[in-house]
């Protein structure tokens, strides 16, 4: 049976307004007024908002399936507080829980089944009508709704000469001209890739890898071995071929770097890999390939991690509609290709085709080895050898996703570079053109061998950072314009003028979507007033971004997401939060989910099982009987059974909760039970992610004395 999403993609696709135009045809002249170089969601978004302005517009692709990683597998929003996103972004994601609401497009699960789960957050915002979970294949058929519908023209296919294929003329691009020998001309030009071909080519300023903490004054930034906790190996794993003999060389994967101090600049850069649709209903499955040049001991490092008891490749299936996943980097070893795209930022095209090709063998024998090689820990080949493709996804590239994910490639310099103190608030924003929310945080970049204290060697990862932000971040207009004097009708909203950190919180397919449509309202503007995309008037800018429904700062008219916290200064008895938590690892601080007490919660994210805890230290207000109360923001995605130590009198009772369940309405509070203290001693409860699966949340606890007779006894 055909599904109708599949009609519905075929039809679009050869629609006359999606041109297909590649190496066949040579020599011609096209021109708009708008030229979008690139096949991203940015590009996409930045044409429909031309388009919609105005303006004629051409969007000139490099590849044949448009909308970027947001078609290509990463189907599990991860935003931090999507108030913040408006405009054509929202109006995608609209589309998305528009397409949902369909009972005929539930055809692997049930839609109540799939309920609301999501990337940390809720699937769905019922209120603004939202969706931010989905199968690739419908956000390629709503890019391709939005081509036919705004009757774009695309060039599908074409690459841009990166030699020769700009022509310049008093500090403006006049044309681009692709491999094909088509000639673009326009009177402004986006440069709406991943990789930034368009800028380089075009002489401006770049900067690929990491710059030192120095270099803008901030903290994160340059080579991070300290703060690369997570994704870390957690035993310590022998790193060469022979265990304990140096002589028999490193295993594959393991660079010969040696370690350097944090905040060191160097020209490397965070990892890539292909976010993966898969499923476990066989009818749908289609079982892992054995790619061409398949070898094991590619993956002896990760076989020694697991034989040493970790489990982490079990998880990070992030569940999307239809029983599929969108399946990404999880732990010390995983999707990630590490320390194998350096090259790629700056590379010709047939030797990024390579680093690609590289990557999808690596990672599709990583997902062979696990569900085939009978070294593997037999709980894991069988868990693993369940799943498969989505035979329904990316059906013309044999169900593998055509998009690598480039986390990060070039990044352009200009006048005002975004930083740290931009993200984190310490800096006013001028210009806002937009606002993100994400975390700041790295992939790792390196693979390298440490040493013990007694001069013992082992693998360590070495650049993941992840940092918490307080609050949604502004976007300045600056971020996205070359310098006047390198470049007056070029704009780039993916690899804009942003450090390292900045971008590390700024690489979401929903800030490309933002910035793009802000990128073409001012390509718009100056095209109007016949001026450089650096002298758009910005009140007028700012106006018309609010008339189109971008989010430009935080009101309490749009914050409907925004979770509040219950104050403790409104509660009796003993409260132990915040601060007064003893964590044991490291926690991710958040505030999405309510309710909760005080300024946040914490989870462990999913991660690092059996790893870490969080003790609640307490005084005993009486002597008697108390009861103990906990409080955590209860989600489908949650921990089904939590163990919660309570140390009394009597010595220490295990109470398994569900986190899953919700409490009742509105009530802040679980009890766990009435226990037994004397007045003035200390004890505790205790709670770990050990044997946990779903998220871990810690919020708080309140002792209440039950009895008033209970100090006269």
């Amino acid at each position: 049976m055909v599904h109708k999403s599949k009609i519905i993609f075929a039809v679009l696709f050869f629609l006359p307004q999606a041109v297909t135009f590649g190496q066949g045809e040579s020599n011609r002249t096209l021109q708009a007024s708008v030229i979008v170089y690139g096949g991203t969601s940015s590009a996409i978004t930045a044409a429909v908002q031309a388009k919609r302005m105005g303006k004629s517009v051409l969007v000139v692709s490099p590849e044949t399936r448009l909308g970027g990683m947001t078609s290509s597998g990463l189907g599990s929003t991860d935003f931090g507080d999507k108030e913040v996103v408006g405009g054509l972004a929202r109006e995608f994601y609209h589309r998305v829980w528009r397409h949902y609401q369909s009972p005929d497009v539930w055809k692997w699960e049930k839609k109540e089944d799939f309920g609301n789960r999501g990337h940390g957050s809720l699937a769905v915002d019922g209120e603004m009508r939202t969706m931010w979970i989905f199968e690739p294949e419908v956000a390629s058929n709503i890019f391709e709704s939005w081509i036919v519908e705004n009757e774009l023209q695309v060039f599908r296919g074409e690459r841009l000469d990166l030699e020769k294929g700009v022509e310049r003329k008093n500090g403006k691009i006049v044309s681009i001209t692709t491999l094909s020998g088509t000639r673009y001309q326009g009177d402004v030009f986006l440069d709406c890739t991943y990789e930034g071909d368009l800028m380089a080519a075009a002489g401006v300023s770049y900067f690929v890898g990491r710059e030192g903490n120095e270099r803008y004054s901030e903290t994160l930034n340059g080579v991070q071995i300290s703060k690369a906790l997570k994704n870390q190996f957690v035993n310590r794993i022998d790193p060469f071929q022979f265990s304990g003999d140096p002589s028999s060389g490193l295993l594959p994967g393991i660079s010969s770097w040696i370690p350097e101090k944090d905040g060191t600049e160097d020209n490397k850069i965070q990892s890539y890999n292909f976010r993966l649709c898969l499923t476990r209903v066989d009818e749908n499955r289609v079982p892992f390939p054995k790619p061409d040049s398949y070898d094991p001991k590619n993956y002896e490092l990760l076989l020694r991690a697991l034989k040493r008891g970790s489990r982490h490749v079990l998880v990070h299936f992030d569940p999307v509609p239809n029983a599929k996943t969108d399946t990404n980097n999880h732990g010390s070893f995983s999707t990630n290709y590490i320390g194998m795209n350096y090259d790629f930022p700056n590379g010709t095209y047939e030797e990024r085709e390579k680093i690609i090709r590289a990557h999808e063998n690596y990672q599709k024998g990583y997902f062979y080895f696990l569900s085939n090689d009978a070294q593997v820990p037999s709980d894991i080949r069988d868990e693993m050898s369940q799943w498969g493709l989505a035979k329904d996804e990316f059906v013309e590239s044999e169900n593998w996703p055509p998009q690598l994910y480039i986390r990060e490639a070039r990044r352009m310099v200009s006048d005002f570079v975004m930083t740290e103190a931009d993200v984190i608030g310490e800096r006013d924003t001028l210009k806002p053109i937009g606002m993100g929310a994400h975390t700041m945080g790295s992939h790792n970049v390196q693979r390298y061998v440490a040493k013990d204290e007694q001069g013992k060697a082992y693998v360590l990862n070495e650049g993941d950072f992840q940092v918490p932000i307080d609050q949604p971040y502004a976007i300045s207009y600056n971020a996205i314009v070359p310098s006047v004097e390198q470049c007056s009708n070029l704009i780039v909203p993916v690899c804009l003028s942003a450090s390292h950190v900045a971008f590390s919180a700024l690489r979401m397919e929903a800030i490309f979507m933002i910035l793009a449509q802000s990128a073409a309202t001012a390509a718009s503007l100056a095209i109007d007033q016949e001026i450089a995309v650096q002298q758009v008037d910005y009140e007028g800018l700012r106006e018309q971004l609010l008339q189109d429904g971008q989010i430009l700062e935080l009101t309490r008219e749009v914050r409907v997401s925004k979770a509040v916290g219950y104050p403790r200064n409104r509660l009796g008895g003993v409260v132990v939060d915040g601060e007064q938590i003893e964590f044991v690892g490291e926690w991710t601080e958040s505030s999405s989910l309510r309710p909760f007490l005080g300024a946040s919660y914490h989870h462990d994210g999913n991660r690092e099982k059996g790893v870490l805890a969080a003790k609640f230290p307490f005084v005993a207000p009486a002597t008697g009987l108390h009861e103990i109360k906990v409080s955590f923001p209860s989600f489908a995605n949650r921990a089904g059974s939590v163990i919660y130590q309570v140390a009394h009198e009597d010595g220490v009772l295990k109470v398994p909760v569900d986190q899953r369940k919700p409490k009742t309405s509105g009530d802040l509070w679980l009890s766990l039970g009435t226990f037994n203290f004397k007045k003035g001693e200390q004890y505790y409860v205790n709670l770990s992610n050990e044997k946990t699966e779903g998220y871990v949340v810690v919020d708080a606890i309140q002792v209440i004395a039950l009895s008033s007779e209970a100090e006269k006894k």
